[in-house]
């Protein structure tokens, strides 16, 4: 199984970024994913999730900026970040929820300049 993150880059505060996570070999549509990030210095935390019936959570800190979807005929997972802050500076992994050990893959890198 891959879960490719892809969509990572450098943007200024207030500006928008949309992730991607490609899927292979297992289909986002029969599980229940998330976006999880990590900054430097900071424990892994999940900041968005989307149900197999399509029921979305999101951390406090993004409600209301960052917006998760999902394309089952694509086999992708998708986060729109708008808004972002320089607290949202970090690695962006996709993965199951609860989280696979073996499926975490290289994330995608967000850095946000003031």
């Amino acid at each position: 199984v891959q879960l490719q993150a892809s969509g990572g880059g450098l943007v200024q505060d207030g500006g928008s970024l949309r992730l991607s996570c490609a899927a292979s070999q297992m289909r986002v549509a029969i599980y229940h994913m998330g976006w999880y990030r990590q900054a430097p210095g900071k424990q892994r935390e999940r900041v968005a999730s989307i149900n197999t019936g399509g029921t979305t959570t999101y951390t406090d800190s993004v409600k209301g900026r960052f917006i998760i979807s999902r394309d089952n005929a694509e086999n992708t997972v998708y986060l729109q970040m708008n808004s972002l802050e320089s607290e949202d500076m970090a690695v962006y992994f996709c993965n199951t929820v609860p989280p696979k050990g073996h499926y975490w893959g290289q994330g995608t890198l967000v850095t946000v300049s003031s």
